[in-house]
């Protein structure tokens, strides 16, 4: 039996709070690790904490100025002298299917770090991030660290209720953040993905604090509900519209964009039921993609809702906004949507779509000068579309 294959069983067999112990009692045998640490990335994606018996106490590292954020921006294994004798740390990527979860450091003694040993500390890390999603059904040991401060209720509803914040498929890889990561309360994304089609929601649900996040939970679970039937986009919009009215009468309302990709021909259907906006860069043109209005979700009693048909081509990247960011402005009043989203969309051009909406958002906080976000939300999706067979 080989290293990695008993480093496998034994991952795999840990206590879901034990993961990074054992990793760090098998890498210490198969390889002679000097040291082995967990970094995780924090809800506002800002610092790598480390993962240790008192999350509160350890120390966080940037993510934007350190050895492991270079590791986690460029999502490469990155390496620097440590110690004496020629010691190496070495920092792997924790990242599965697309969502960057943090880095895997180990330090190797002089000798030991060779190609084929970083091969297999990289799949360490691979298997190391599927286990800690695993885990994280049976344990709050790895939802405790990602907390630099307590989440308000409001905000712990809404982190619980997303799916992963990236995903990465053959045709599309998608990303989304969430501002303030530790006070959001309407604003909610989902996906779903399927062999022949990939379906977006961005919900916004009105009002503040718990009410606000009460409201989106039931949008959002009325359509993945509907979704889940294989019932279409127009009718989900129905359903979670009449299950919304049907428990606040018009009270309140969840505005709804809705997308459905499908995967073989960048045919997109949208139904678009409130305030949020698309937005697609093609080449170096970046324009607001303009879609029929229809009611939010819960306006009104049986509302019926029209699917939108267009395209998207290999290359484009869509930004999904809440009004957030759009209907922001400047502390001279300048709003946001005339010049300053555009330009970050350029600005952001070459960066995947895991990095974009953090990258968005950074810059619109900069925009408001200190100011603190409402509720902002960006959802990037880069379409490359399907490659034929035998091409």
């Amino acid at each position: 039996m080989n290293a990695r294959t008993e480093i496998e069983r034994a991952v795999r067999a840990a206590a879901p709070h034990a993961l990074v112990e054992t990793v760090r009692a098998a890498l210490a045998t198969a390889y002679d690790a000097r040291s082995v640490q967990l970094l995780l990335a924090d809800y506002a994606m800002t610092v790598l904490k480390p993962v240790g018996p008192e999350p509160e106490n350890e120390r966080p590292l940037s993510m934007h100025n350190s050895p492991q954020g270079r590791a986690f921006g460029s999502q490469r294994p990155h390496e620097e002298p440590a110690g004496n004798g020629g010691q190496v740390e070495h920092h792997f990527p924790v990242t599965v299917r697309g969502e960057r979860l943090g880095i895997l450091s180990v330090r190797l003694p002089a000798g030991r770090s060779t190609p084929e040993t970083m091969d297999e500390l990289a799949q360490v890390a691979d298997l190391l991030g599927h286990e800690i999603i695993v885990a994280e059904r049976d344990t709050d040991h790895y939802d405790r660290v990602r907390r630099v401060t307590r989440l308000t209720l409001a905000a712990e509803m809404q982190w619980q209720l997303l799916p992963a914040r990236a995903f990465t498929a053959a045709e599309y890889a998608i990303g989304a953040q969430l501002e303030p990561a530790y006070a959001i309360h309407g604003d909610n994304f989902d996906w779903a993905a399927d062999s022949d089609q990939l379906t977006v929601a961005v919900t916004n649900g009105m009002g503040e604090g718990i009410q606000a996040s009460l409201l989106t939970n039931l949008a959002v679970n009325a359509l993945r509900n509907a979704r889940r039937a294989g019932i279409d986009i127009a009718d989900q919009a129905a359903l979670a519209d009449q299950a919304l009215y049907d428990q606040h009468r018009g009270s309140a309302h969840v505005s709804t964009l809705l997308l459905r990709f499908d995967l073989a021909t960048g045919a997109v259907g949208a139904v678009d039921a409130g305030s949020p906006q698309m937005w697609r860069l093609r080449g170096r043109t970046v324009a607001r993609v303009e879609l029929e209005a229809q009611l939010p979700l819960g306006m009104f009693e049986e509302s019926q809702y029209v699917v939108q048909n267009l395209r998207v081509m290999p290359g484009d990247r869509l930004l999904l906004v809440s009004d957030g960011v759009y209907d922001t402005v400047s502390p001279l009043g300048e709003p946001y949507v005339e010049r300053g989203l555009t330009r970050a969309i350029l600005a952001t051009r070459l960066l995947p779509a895991a990095s974009v909406p953090g990258a968005v958002l950074r810059e619109l906080a900069d925009y408001r000068d200190g100011e603190p976000l409402d509720d902002a939300l960006v959802v990037c999706v880069d379409w490359f579309g399907r490659q034929e067979s035998g091409a």
